[in-house]
């Protein structure tokens, strides 16, 4: 081979060198692009699967939300939250439209607390909460309300310059710019199938794509749901505190409060006064006019209570026509002149058919007349009492030095039953009763929890508060029938004292789950004589309570025991005595059978008046319990 040839030969060889060298570089440039493109994909689904595991964890706040039973501000205050803070927006509100006097406005449900929350506060030198947002009648956003439709614009200066009229454009110009809002998206928010209000989100994103509208579609489902629930548990909660007939806060309520302000009390040392009301001759209305105009005295009664108190007061029904009101940082002076002008205003009152309606008031400051509550609540009653007997439609200020307690009178006979060796009860037990009646300053609640417990000595099935609850029943039925401030403390200690003869029967006989024999039958009949005669005789205290207690199951048609006493031979309040115990008792479980509803019970009542009750009696108790 030439010299050339060789050379022509190399040349050829150098190309192919050259073009497998481009070849190889051209396939390594592609495996460099797709490795790029691959980087960018996996970049873009990681992004991507972040957001998605956001919008579960917001999501996953929701259903937390709904398996809380947290009230509607609460889910409200996390829904925006949650938005603010896992998926990027800037600022989330929930706004809902409403009316007053002045047109309609904006009502600020919740809003995020965050960066841009803040500059509002700045720019309007308060928080957004204070401020009177405006409402614009917007065509195309009514349109997507109405239609359950998201709304997504740009036009953020137009949105926040028309809520807030009174800022300059200019302030509102640069709020925008320091925020970094481009646009806004309004997803309309319904409950039980009607609009609610409006989830608003404020994002540094001119558009947003259709995974995130598809997102927020679902998640406003979810947070209507939650919305519902959340506002079931409200409803709910409210009932459990509001007295059906009236809308005022019911009892419960206003014991828990009133501990609440006692503490608050001491703390700051800062006096607070009850006023206790007492609707004058709702029996002589009922009789004359019916109990449906009974009601409408006592429900004007409340709309009286609702105008004249302050927004710190508490107003409620205590049951039947009795009603209380604690005014925080009141004193007795405060207390007399706010209680004479509700007299007043109740006195002003004219209803169709009734006619003209007065109360009784009693009023005493925490303090002043007592630093114990219960104390406290019993010279209120006294003080109404006072006002009742003295010819009624007036005001009577507390008189500590008058107080008569009946509990005093009650507890001085448990601490002598518990030294009665022959009742059958555990040295331990009895010292702890004893124990938490003699304390310095006794909590009178220690007494309805010792009564409590001697009952459960003998019926394994009682309910503890039982107690207190039959006491309350009977206050109630004693003002129904106008008793006497000493007939109706009488009534409370029979309540208490009653059933104390069942300690000396036997436990297998009480506790029978098959029926008794007569043998057994006439054993249990002979209690009422038991607590009388044998219990409490030696005690002088409750001497006149006595023949309260061993007529306490005597009929109405005279088939009770033990004397088989019948019509008005029997002490009013043995008959007040004998259908408080055979309610409770129904409603209470026994070895032998279930515990019955209200209404089942209340229907065994109806089945027995003129046999073991009489019917006014009857009918008195039925509305104090379908009203409790």
């Amino acid at each position: 081979m030439g010299f050339w040839d060789k050379i022509n030969n190399f040349r050829d060889r150098l190309d192919q060198v050259e073009n497998n060298i481009y070849t190889s570089r051209k396939d390594l440039m592609e495996v460099y692009e797709k490795n790029i493109q691959l980087e960018a994909e996996i970049k873009e689904r990681t992004l991507e699967l972040e957001v998605a595991n956001q919008r579960l964890v917001t999501v996953q706040h929701i259903w937390e939300m709904m398996n809380s039973s947290q009230p509607l501000a609460n889910v409200l205050d996390s829904i925006v939250n949650s938005l603010q803070g896992e998926l990027g927006y800037l600022f989330s509100c929930i706004v809902k439209k409403k009316v007053d006097n002045q047109g309609p406005y904006l009502e600020l449900l919740a809003e995020s607390r965050c960066p841009v929350s803040e500059h509002i506060t700045e720019m309007l030198g308060k928080p957004l909460y204070e401020s009177r947002l405006r409402w614009r009648d917007d065509k195309d956003v009514d349109y997507h309300i109405n239609n359950n439709k998201i709304y997504q614009s740009k036009d953020v200066m137009f949105s926040v310059d028309y809520i807030f009229p009174d800022i300059s454009k200019e302030k509102v110009r640069d709020f925008i710019q320091k925020s970094g809002m481009i646009s806004y998206i309004l997803i309309p928010l319904r409950s039980n199938g009607k609009h609610f209000a409006s989830l608003v989100v404020y994002s540094s994103r001119p558009e947003a794509k259709e995974a995130e509208l598809n997102f927020l579609k679902l998640f406003a489902k979810q947070i209507e749901l939650a919305i519902t629930i959340a506002d079931l548990f409200q409803t709910v909660k409210e009932q459990a505190i509001t007295d059906g007939l009236t809308g005022l806060k019911n009892r419960r309520y206003f014991e828990e409060e009133a501990q609440k302000e006692v503490l608050r009390a001491q703390r700051q040392k800062q006096n607070f006064t009850v006023i206790g009301l007492d609707l004058d001759h709702l029996k002589q209305i009922n009789d004359k006019f019916g109990h449906s105009c009974g009601d409408i005295a006592i429900k004007a009664v409340a709309e009286v209570l609702k105008t004249n108190a302050r927004s710190i007061d508490i107003a409620a029904r205590m049951g039947g026509e009795e009603f209380n009101i604690l005014l925080p940082g009141v004193d007795h002076n405060g207390g007399l002149i706010a209680a004479e002008r509700i007299r007043k205003a109740i006195e002003e009152v004219k209803l169709d058919i009734i006619g003209h309606i007065t109360a009784s008031i009693g009023v005493a400051t925490f303090g002043e007349h007592s630093n114990n509550l219960n104390e406290l609540m019993e010279l209120t009653d006294q003080a109404m009492y006072s006002s009742k007997k003295n010819g009624r439609n007036r005001v009577t200020l507390a008189n500590p030095d008058d107080l008569e307690s009946w509990q005093d009178i009650a507890i001085d006979s448990f601490v002598e039953i518990l030294k009665n060796k022959k009742m059958p009860i555990d040295k331990s037990v009895s010292e702890r009763m004893n124990k938490m009646l003699c304390k310095l300053d006794v909590d009178h609640d220690a007494l309805y929890t010792v009564s409590d417990m001697l009952s459960k000595l003998y019926n394994p099935n009682h309910k503890q508060g039982s107690a207190k609850d039959k006491i309350v029943t009977a206050n109630l039925l004693a003002k129904r029938f106008e008793l006497s401030k000493e007939d109706t403390d009488k009534l409370k200690v029979a309540i208490l004292l009653y059933d104390i003869g069942n300690m000396m029967l036997p436990k297998d006989i009480l506790q029978k789950r098959t029926p008794l024999t007569d043998d057994e039958k006439t054993l249990i009949k002979t209690h009422p004589v038991i607590a009388a005669k044998e219990i409490l005789k030696p005690i002088s205290v409750v001497q006149d309570v006595i023949p309260i207690i061993e007529h306490h199951h005597e009929n109405w048609d005279g088939t009770g025991y033990p004397g088989k006493t019948s019509g008005t031979d029997i002490p009013l309040c043995s008959q007040m005595v004998l259908i408080i115990d055979s309610y409770f008792a129904m409603i209470e479980a026994r070895p032998y059978r279930k515990a019955m509803t209200k209404d089942d019970a209340i229907k065994h009542i109806r089945e027995d008046i003129d046999k073991k009750w009489n019917s006014k009696i009857a009918e008195e108790f039925i509305s104090i319990i379908s009203q409790e």
